[in-house]
Protein backbone atom coordinates (compact mmCIF):
# COMPACT_ATOMS: atom_id res chain seq x y z
CA UNK A 1 0.00 0.00 0.00
CA UNK A 2 1.64 3.45 -0.85
CA UNK A 3 1.57 6.53 0.44
CA UNK A 4 -1.82 7.81 -1.37
CA UNK A 5 -3.56 4.72 -0.56
CA UNK A 6 -3.02 4.22 3.53
CA UNK A 7 -3.77 7.97 2.93
CA UNK A 8 -7.23 7.41 1.66
CA UNK A 9 -7.80 4.65 4.06
CA UNK A 10 -7.38 6.35 6.87
CA UNK A 11 -9.72 9.12 5.91
CA UNK A 12 -12.08 6.38 4.86
CA UNK A 13 -12.50 4.86 7.98
CA UNK A 14 -14.31 7.65 9.18
CA UNK A 15 -16.96 7.19 6.74
CA UNK A 16 -17.33 3.21 7.64
CA UNK A 17 -18.31 3.71 11.15
CA UNK A 18 -14.98 2.23 12.89
CA UNK A 19 -15.08 2.12 16.68
CA UNK A 20 -12.31 2.10 19.23
CA UNK A 21 -12.76 0.30 22.14
CA UNK A 22 -9.18 1.28 24.25
CA UNK A 23 -8.17 0.22 28.27
CA UNK A 24 -4.52 2.20 29.55
CA UNK A 25 -3.59 1.52 32.96
CA UNK A 26 -3.17 5.40 33.56
CA UNK A 27 -3.89 8.28 31.29
CA UNK A 28 -3.51 11.84 31.58
CA UNK A 29 -7.02 13.40 31.77
CA UNK A 30 -7.80 17.25 31.59
CA UNK A 31 -8.51 16.38 35.62
CA UNK A 32 -5.02 15.02 35.82
CA UNK A 33 -3.66 11.65 35.74
CA UNK A 34 -5.97 8.94 36.36
CA UNK A 35 -6.12 4.59 36.16
CA UNK A 36 -8.04 2.10 34.79
CA UNK A 37 -9.23 4.42 32.06
CA UNK A 38 -11.62 2.82 29.70
CA UNK A 39 -11.87 5.01 26.48
CA UNK A 40 -14.36 5.15 23.37
CA UNK A 41 -13.34 6.41 19.98
CA UNK A 42 -16.87 7.23 17.58
CA UNK A 43 -16.78 6.73 13.76
CA UNK A 44 -16.39 10.52 13.68
CA UNK A 45 -12.80 10.43 15.36
CA UNK A 46 -13.50 11.64 18.19
CA UNK A 47 -13.69 10.49 21.76
CA UNK A 48 -17.00 9.12 22.66
CA UNK A 49 -16.53 8.21 26.04
CA UNK A 50 -13.61 8.11 28.70
CA UNK A 51 -13.81 6.51 32.08
CA UNK A 52 -11.24 6.47 34.85
CA UNK A 53 -11.73 3.27 37.34
CA UNK A 54 -13.32 0.93 34.72
CA UNK A 55 -12.31 -2.70 33.37
CA UNK A 56 -11.57 -3.39 30.23
CA UNK A 57 -14.39 -5.07 27.39
CA UNK A 58 -14.13 -8.35 26.05
CA UNK A 59 -11.84 -7.89 23.50
CA UNK A 60 -10.82 -4.41 23.78
CA UNK A 61 -7.33 -2.88 23.16
CA UNK A 62 -5.28 -2.71 26.15
CA UNK A 63 -2.33 -0.27 26.36
CA UNK A 64 0.05 1.84 28.91
CA UNK A 65 -0.39 5.13 29.76
CA UNK A 66 -1.90 7.53 27.43
CA UNK A 67 -0.96 11.26 27.23
CA UNK A 68 -2.73 13.76 24.94
CA UNK A 69 -1.29 14.34 21.20
CA UNK A 70 0.73 17.45 20.89
CA UNK A 71 0.70 20.29 18.14
CA UNK A 72 3.76 20.98 16.16
CA UNK A 73 2.89 24.51 16.22
CA UNK A 74 5.42 25.51 13.56
CA UNK A 75 6.99 23.60 10.39
CA UNK A 76 8.53 24.32 7.08
CA UNK A 77 8.33 21.01 6.03
CA UNK A 78 10.71 20.87 2.84
CA UNK A 79 13.67 22.33 5.26
CA UNK A 80 13.99 18.40 6.48
CA UNK A 81 15.12 18.03 3.77
CA UNK A 82 18.56 20.07 4.83
CA UNK A 83 19.23 18.89 8.03
CA UNK A 84 22.83 18.51 8.42
CA UNK A 85 23.86 19.43 5.25
CA UNK A 86 24.69 23.59 6.20
CA UNK A 87 27.34 22.47 9.26
CA UNK A 88 30.35 23.29 7.31
CA UNK A 89 31.90 26.24 8.28
CA UNK A 90 31.93 29.21 5.69
CA UNK A 91 34.86 31.53 4.37
CA UNK A 92 33.58 34.18 6.80
CA UNK A 93 31.80 32.39 9.41
CA UNK A 94 27.88 31.23 10.07
CA UNK A 95 25.29 33.00 10.91
CA UNK A 96 21.44 32.61 10.40
CA UNK A 97 21.75 34.78 7.04
CA UNK A 98 24.54 32.65 5.68
CA UNK A 99 22.70 29.71 6.04
CA UNK A 100 19.08 31.34 4.91
CA UNK A 101 21.33 31.33 1.51
CA UNK A 102 21.99 27.86 1.72
CA UNK A 103 18.45 27.44 2.20
CA UNK A 104 17.39 29.96 -1.22
CA UNK A 105 19.62 27.93 -3.22
CA UNK A 106 18.51 24.34 -1.86
CA UNK A 107 14.43 25.61 -2.06
CA UNK A 108 15.09 26.38 -5.99
CA UNK A 109 15.87 22.73 -6.55
CA UNK A 110 12.56 21.23 -5.10
CA UNK A 111 9.91 20.42 -7.36
CA UNK A 112 5.78 19.60 -5.99
CA UNK A 113 6.71 16.04 -5.85
CA UNK A 114 10.13 15.97 -4.15
CA UNK A 115 8.04 18.21 -1.48
CA UNK A 116 5.30 16.01 -1.22
CA UNK A 117 8.04 12.99 -0.09
CA UNK A 118 9.92 15.15 1.99
CA UNK A 119 6.63 15.96 3.85
CA UNK A 120 5.50 12.67 4.29
CA UNK A 121 8.29 11.18 5.43
CA UNK A 122 8.88 14.02 7.87
CA UNK A 123 5.04 13.72 9.23
CA UNK A 124 5.62 9.92 9.51
CA UNK A 125 9.11 11.27 11.82
CA UNK A 126 6.82 13.65 13.54
CA UNK A 127 4.03 10.95 14.34
CA UNK A 128 6.45 8.27 15.47
CA UNK A 129 8.06 10.92 17.87
CA UNK A 130 4.51 12.14 19.50
CA UNK A 131 3.57 15.14 17.58
CA UNK A 132 -0.10 14.34 16.30
CA UNK A 133 -0.70 17.46 14.21
CA UNK A 134 1.25 20.11 12.36
CA UNK A 135 0.92 23.79 11.62
CA UNK A 136 2.94 23.94 8.40
CA UNK A 137 4.33 27.37 7.46
CA UNK A 138 3.66 27.29 3.54
CA UNK A 139 5.28 30.12 1.67
CA UNK A 140 7.40 27.80 -1.14
CA UNK A 141 4.35 28.35 -3.46
CA UNK A 142 5.67 29.27 -6.91
CA UNK A 143 7.47 27.31 -9.61
CA UNK A 144 11.92 28.12 -9.68
CA UNK A 145 12.60 30.94 -11.38
CA UNK A 146 9.50 33.07 -10.29
CA UNK A 147 5.97 33.02 -12.46
CA UNK A 148 2.93 30.60 -11.02
CA UNK A 149 2.06 27.17 -11.14
CA UNK A 150 -1.24 26.24 -13.50
CA UNK A 151 -3.05 25.84 -10.04
CA UNK A 152 -0.83 28.80 -7.98
CA UNK A 153 -2.06 25.88 -5.09
CA UNK A 154 -0.47 23.64 -6.02
CA UNK A 155 2.35 23.37 -3.33
CA UNK A 156 0.07 23.29 -0.76
CA UNK A 157 -2.10 20.75 -2.00
CA UNK A 158 1.12 18.78 -2.23
CA UNK A 159 1.17 19.49 1.94
CA UNK A 160 -2.10 18.73 2.38
CA UNK A 161 -1.69 15.12 0.72
CA UNK A 162 1.22 14.46 2.52
CA UNK A 163 -0.22 15.33 5.81
CA UNK A 164 -2.97 12.30 4.68
CA UNK A 165 -0.69 9.74 3.50
CA UNK A 166 1.06 10.01 6.74
CA UNK A 167 -1.95 10.42 8.75
CA UNK A 168 -1.39 13.60 11.18
CA UNK A 169 -3.59 16.17 11.71
CA UNK A 170 -2.93 19.96 10.44
CA UNK A 171 -3.16 23.43 10.33
CA UNK A 172 -1.88 24.54 7.04
CA UNK A 173 -1.25 28.43 6.66
CA UNK A 174 -0.31 30.11 3.75
CA UNK A 175 2.14 33.19 4.23
CA UNK A 176 1.97 36.22 2.94
CA UNK A 177 5.52 37.59 1.55
CA UNK A 178 5.94 40.35 -0.15
CA UNK A 179 9.15 41.85 0.54
CA UNK A 180 13.22 41.53 1.01
CA UNK A 181 13.12 44.29 3.88
CA UNK A 182 11.43 46.69 6.46
CA UNK A 183 9.34 48.84 4.68
CA UNK A 184 8.59 47.01 1.66
CA UNK A 185 12.15 46.55 0.28
CA UNK A 186 11.71 44.75 -3.78
CA UNK A 187 12.37 41.13 -3.02
CA UNK A 188 15.44 39.53 -4.07
CA UNK A 189 15.87 37.24 -7.19
CA UNK A 190 15.96 33.73 -4.83
CA UNK A 191 12.32 35.04 -2.84
CA UNK A 192 10.47 35.07 -6.28
CA UNK A 193 9.26 31.43 -5.24
CA UNK A 194 7.72 32.87 -2.28
CA UNK A 195 6.29 36.22 -3.50
CA UNK A 196 2.93 36.96 -4.91
CA UNK A 197 -0.14 39.74 -4.57
CA UNK A 198 -2.01 40.19 -1.57
CA UNK A 199 -5.23 39.28 -3.52
CA UNK A 200 -3.60 35.64 -4.93
CA UNK A 201 -2.31 34.85 -1.12
CA UNK A 202 -6.42 35.31 -0.04
CA UNK A 203 -7.30 33.27 -2.95
CA UNK A 204 -4.99 30.38 -1.62
CA UNK A 205 -6.47 31.59 1.81
CA UNK A 206 -9.54 30.45 0.47
CA UNK A 207 -8.90 27.46 -2.11
CA UNK A 208 -7.37 25.68 1.16
CA UNK A 209 -10.23 26.61 3.11
CA UNK A 210 -12.43 24.93 0.86
CA UNK A 211 -10.29 21.70 0.13
CA UNK A 212 -10.05 21.31 4.05
CA UNK A 213 -14.14 22.06 4.75
CA UNK A 214 -15.13 18.61 5.31
CA UNK A 215 -12.15 17.46 6.99
CA UNK A 216 -11.98 17.50 10.63
CA UNK A 217 -8.33 16.64 11.03
CA UNK A 218 -7.58 19.38 8.69
CA UNK A 219 -7.76 23.22 8.75
CA UNK A 220 -6.61 26.32 7.39
CA UNK A 221 -5.46 29.79 8.05
CA UNK A 222 -2.79 32.91 7.61
CA UNK A 223 0.38 33.59 7.89
CA UNK A 224 2.40 36.49 7.73
CA UNK A 225 5.78 35.69 6.79
CA UNK A 226 7.53 38.35 9.10
CA UNK A 227 6.93 42.34 9.59
CA UNK A 228 10.96 42.70 7.11
CA UNK A 229 8.56 40.24 4.32
CA UNK A 230 4.97 42.15 4.37
CA UNK A 231 4.38 46.32 4.27
CA UNK A 232 2.67 48.41 6.93
CA UNK A 233 -0.05 48.59 4.37
CA UNK A 234 0.02 44.86 3.11
CA UNK A 235 -0.43 43.44 6.03
CA UNK A 236 -3.33 46.02 6.63
CA UNK A 237 -5.31 44.95 3.65
CA UNK A 238 -4.75 40.97 4.25
CA UNK A 239 -5.78 41.54 7.86
CA UNK A 240 -8.89 43.30 7.03
CA UNK A 241 -9.84 40.97 3.88
CA UNK A 242 -8.76 37.98 6.14
CA UNK A 243 -11.26 38.41 9.02
CA UNK A 244 -14.19 39.80 6.95
CA UNK A 245 -14.21 36.18 5.53
CA UNK A 246 -12.72 34.36 8.66
CA UNK A 247 -13.27 36.03 11.91
CA UNK A 248 -11.11 33.72 14.18
CA UNK A 249 -8.81 31.74 12.31
CA UNK A 250 -5.11 31.51 13.62
CA UNK A 251 -2.67 34.15 11.74
CA UNK A 252 0.93 33.47 12.49
CA UNK A 253 4.06 35.30 11.81
CA UNK A 254 7.82 35.21 12.61
CA UNK A 255 9.10 38.01 14.73
CA UNK A 256 11.80 39.39 16.37
CA UNK A 257 14.01 36.03 15.52
CA UNK A 258 17.03 37.76 15.20
CA UNK A 259 19.33 41.02 16.52
CA UNK A 260 19.51 42.35 13.08
CA UNK A 261 16.03 42.32 12.47
CA UNK A 262 15.69 44.04 15.91
CA UNK A 263 18.21 46.91 14.55
CA UNK A 264 16.68 47.19 11.39
CA UNK A 265 12.98 47.31 12.76
CA UNK A 266 14.58 49.69 15.04
CA UNK A 267 16.04 52.20 12.00
CA UNK A 268 13.12 51.78 9.93
CA UNK A 269 10.06 52.67 12.71
CA UNK A 270 11.87 53.35 15.68
CA UNK A 271 10.17 50.57 17.80
CA UNK A 272 11.56 47.03 17.70
CA UNK A 273 9.66 44.35 16.43
CA UNK A 274 7.23 43.29 18.68
CA UNK A 275 6.70 46.25 20.33
CA UNK A 276 5.63 47.46 16.69
CA UNK A 277 3.63 44.48 16.06
CA UNK A 278 1.28 44.67 19.22
CA UNK A 279 0.54 48.30 18.20
CA UNK A 280 -0.48 48.25 14.81
CA UNK A 281 -2.00 45.37 14.67
CA UNK A 282 -4.81 43.57 16.14
CA UNK A 283 -3.24 40.65 18.05
CA UNK A 284 -5.11 38.35 19.92
CA UNK A 285 -5.77 34.84 21.46
CA UNK A 286 -6.00 34.04 17.67
CA UNK A 287 -2.53 34.82 16.77
CA UNK A 288 0.69 33.15 17.36
CA UNK A 289 4.18 34.80 17.30
CA UNK A 290 6.81 32.31 16.15
CA UNK A 291 10.31 32.69 17.91
CA UNK A 292 9.77 36.25 19.74
CA UNK A 293 13.40 36.08 21.03
CA UNK A 294 14.81 39.09 21.28
CA UNK A 295 11.94 41.34 23.39
CA UNK A 296 12.44 44.00 26.12
CA UNK A 297 10.45 43.55 29.61
CA UNK A 298 7.90 45.83 28.48
CA UNK A 299 7.62 44.08 25.07
CA UNK A 300 7.13 40.52 27.09
CA UNK A 301 4.39 41.81 29.20
CA UNK A 302 2.32 43.46 26.52
CA UNK A 303 2.41 39.85 24.57
CA UNK A 304 1.58 38.14 27.48
CA UNK A 305 -1.05 40.60 27.97
CA UNK A 306 -2.23 39.73 24.44
CA UNK A 307 -3.80 36.35 24.97
CA UNK A 308 -1.11 35.33 21.71
CA UNK A 309 0.97 32.26 21.80
CA UNK A 310 4.63 32.00 21.99
CA UNK A 311 5.69 30.11 19.37
CA UNK A 312 8.93 28.25 20.33
CA UNK A 313 11.16 25.93 18.27
CA UNK A 314 14.47 25.91 20.55
CA UNK A 315 16.33 23.33 18.93
CA UNK A 316 16.08 24.95 15.03
CA UNK A 317 16.75 28.35 17.60
CA UNK A 318 19.72 26.93 18.85
CA UNK A 319 20.93 25.47 15.37
CA UNK A 320 20.68 29.07 13.96
CA UNK A 321 21.98 30.90 16.76
CA UNK A 322 18.85 32.75 17.13
CA UNK A 323 19.16 33.13 21.21
CA UNK A 324 16.73 32.05 23.80
CA UNK A 325 13.67 33.04 24.37
CA UNK A 326 12.92 34.95 27.77
CA UNK A 327 10.86 32.94 29.23
CA UNK A 328 11.04 32.93 32.95
CA UNK A 329 9.73 36.30 32.80
CA UNK A 330 7.08 35.22 30.42
CA UNK A 331 5.60 32.65 32.29
CA UNK A 332 5.68 34.88 35.22
CA UNK A 333 3.29 37.24 33.26
CA UNK A 334 1.31 33.86 32.42
CA UNK A 335 2.16 33.95 28.80
CA UNK A 336 0.67 31.23 26.76
CA UNK A 337 3.82 28.98 24.26
CA UNK A 338 3.44 26.18 22.36
CA UNK A 339 6.73 24.42 20.64
CA UNK A 340 7.57 23.02 16.74
CA UNK A 341 10.22 22.26 15.27
CA UNK A 342 10.62 24.66 12.34
CA UNK A 343 13.29 23.62 10.33
CA UNK A 344 13.09 19.96 11.39
CA UNK A 345 16.86 19.53 12.60
CA UNK A 346 14.50 18.16 15.64
CA UNK A 347 11.77 16.25 15.39
CA UNK A 348 10.70 15.61 19.05
CA UNK A 349 8.41 17.36 21.40
CA UNK A 350 10.16 15.72 24.02
CA UNK A 351 13.16 17.34 22.52
CA UNK A 352 11.75 20.89 21.66
CA UNK A 353 10.96 20.96 25.82
CA UNK A 354 13.73 19.38 27.25
CA UNK A 355 15.87 21.95 25.63
CA UNK A 356 13.34 25.00 26.31
CA UNK A 357 14.11 23.99 29.59
CA UNK A 358 18.04 23.44 29.26
CA UNK A 359 18.50 26.75 27.65
CA UNK A 360 17.47 28.50 30.62
CA UNK A 361 19.36 26.89 33.44
CA UNK A 362 22.50 27.02 31.28
CA UNK A 363 21.90 30.59 31.52
CA UNK A 364 20.26 31.36 34.90
CA UNK A 365 22.33 28.63 36.49
CA UNK A 366 19.96 27.43 37.86
CA UNK A 367 17.04 24.09 37.65
CA UNK A 368 13.65 23.52 37.18
CA UNK A 369 12.61 27.00 36.01
CA UNK A 370 9.52 25.88 34.13
CA UNK A 371 7.58 24.84 37.43
CA UNK A 372 7.16 27.66 38.66
CA UNK A 373 5.76 26.73 41.90
CA UNK A 374 7.56 24.81 44.60
CA UNK A 375 6.07 21.33 44.42
CA UNK A 376 5.43 21.34 40.77
CA UNK A 377 7.08 19.32 38.17
CA UNK A 378 8.61 20.69 35.48
CA UNK A 379 7.91 18.26 32.88
CA UNK A 380 4.32 18.51 33.47
CA UNK A 381 4.00 22.12 33.75
CA UNK A 382 5.55 22.12 29.74
CA UNK A 383 3.45 19.86 28.27
CA UNK A 384 0.44 21.79 29.55
CA UNK A 385 1.49 24.42 28.28
CA UNK A 386 2.36 22.86 25.04
CA UNK A 387 -0.91 21.10 24.45
CA UNK A 388 -3.01 24.14 25.56
CA UNK A 389 -1.04 26.96 23.44
CA UNK A 390 -0.52 24.20 20.58
CA UNK A 391 -4.32 23.51 20.20
CA UNK A 392 -4.83 27.28 20.85
CA UNK A 393 -2.66 28.09 17.84
CA UNK A 394 -3.61 25.91 15.55
CA UNK A 395 -7.45 26.82 15.23
CA UNK A 396 -8.10 22.95 15.97
CA UNK A 397 -9.47 22.23 19.12
CA UNK A 398 -7.79 19.49 20.83
CA UNK A 399 -4.89 18.79 23.23
CA UNK A 400 -6.95 16.74 26.06
CA UNK A 401 -8.59 13.05 26.35
CA UNK A 402 -11.72 14.20 26.86
CA UNK A 403 -15.33 13.76 25.30
CA UNK A 404 -15.95 15.45 21.91
CA UNK A 405 -12.24 16.15 21.15
CA UNK A 406 -10.64 14.85 18.49
CA UNK A 407 -8.97 10.70 19.34
CA UNK A 408 -5.37 11.91 19.16
CA UNK A 409 -3.54 10.71 21.89
CA UNK A 410 -0.05 8.94 22.15
CA UNK A 411 0.56 5.21 24.25
CA UNK A 412 4.18 5.51 26.29
CA UNK A 413 5.14 2.34 26.96
CA UNK A 414 6.16 1.91 30.63
CA UNK A 415 7.60 -1.48 30.17
CA UNK A 416 10.77 0.61 28.74
CA UNK A 417 13.44 0.85 30.98
CA UNK A 418 13.65 5.06 30.77
CA UNK A 419 10.23 4.45 32.32
CA UNK A 420 10.37 1.91 34.44
CA UNK A 421 8.36 2.57 38.06
CA UNK A 422 7.77 6.53 36.94
CA UNK A 423 4.62 7.50 38.13
CA UNK A 424 1.92 10.38 37.56
CA UNK A 425 4.38 13.17 36.67
CA UNK A 426 7.14 11.42 37.06
CA UNK A 427 6.57 9.76 33.58
CA UNK A 428 6.61 13.15 32.09
CA UNK A 429 9.99 14.07 33.51
CA UNK A 430 11.40 11.11 32.65
CA UNK A 431 10.24 11.41 28.74
CA UNK A 432 11.57 14.74 28.84
CA UNK A 433 14.92 14.84 30.97
CA UNK A 434 15.84 11.10 30.82
CA UNK A 435 17.58 10.83 27.15
CA UNK A 436 17.30 10.48 24.07
CA UNK A 437 15.03 7.29 23.68
CA UNK A 438 11.92 7.85 22.40
CA UNK A 439 9.17 5.68 24.78
CA UNK A 440 6.20 6.73 22.21
CA UNK A 441 4.83 2.94 21.20
CA UNK A 442 1.57 3.84 19.35
CA UNK A 443 0.00 6.98 18.15
CA UNK A 444 -3.21 7.59 16.99
CA UNK A 445 -4.93 10.71 15.10
CA UNK A 446 -8.62 11.05 14.82
CA UNK A 447 -9.73 7.23 15.84
CA UNK A 448 -7.21 6.10 13.54
CA UNK A 449 -3.93 4.18 14.76
CA UNK A 450 -0.96 5.45 12.40
CA UNK A 451 2.19 4.32 14.65
CA UNK A 452 1.93 0.75 16.32
CA UNK A 453 5.26 -0.41 18.39
CA UNK A 454 7.24 2.36 17.38
CA UNK A 455 6.78 2.19 13.43
CA UNK A 456 4.81 3.99 11.36
CA UNK A 457 1.76 2.06 9.31
CA UNK A 458 3.60 3.14 6.43
CA UNK A 459 6.93 3.23 7.31
CA UNK A 460 9.00 1.26 4.31
CA UNK A 461 6.86 2.79 1.24
CA UNK A 462 7.32 6.50 2.76
CA UNK A 463 11.04 5.97 3.45
CA UNK A 464 11.40 4.21 -0.01
CA UNK A 465 9.90 7.20 -1.50
CA UNK A 466 11.49 9.66 0.64
CA UNK A 467 14.84 7.60 -0.70
CA UNK A 468 14.33 7.99 -4.34
CA UNK A 469 13.78 12.28 -3.84
CA UNK A 470 17.22 12.99 -1.60
CA UNK A 471 19.40 10.61 -3.38
CA UNK A 472 18.13 12.60 -7.46
CA UNK A 473 18.75 16.22 -5.50
CA UNK A 474 21.89 15.35 -3.67
CA UNK A 475 23.88 13.84 -6.81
Amino acid sequence: MDGRDIGAALVGNLHFGVMADLFFRSALLPTGWAASVRITVGSDGAFADVEPDSEPASGSDEHGIAVPGMTNVHSHAFQRAMAGLTEVRGPEGDTFWTWRSRMYDFVARLTPEDVEAIATQLYADLLRHGFTSVVEFHYLRNPPGGGRYDDPTLMGQRLLSASRAAGIGMTLLPAVYRASGFGGALPEPAQERFVADVSEFLNDVAAFNRATKDDPDRCAGLALHSLRAVSPDDLDETLRAYRREVPEGPIHIHVAEQIREVEECLAWSGARPVEWLLANAPVDSTWCLIHATHMNSAEVEAFAGSGAVAGLCPTTEANLGDGLFELPSYLAAKGRLAVGTDSHVGLSPAGELRLLEYGQRLTLRARNLSAGSPGVSTGRRLIDLALEGGSQASGRPGGQIAVGCRADLVVLDDTLPCLTGRQGDEVLDAWIFSGDDTPVGDVMVGGRWVVRECRHVDQDGIADRYRQVMTALLQ
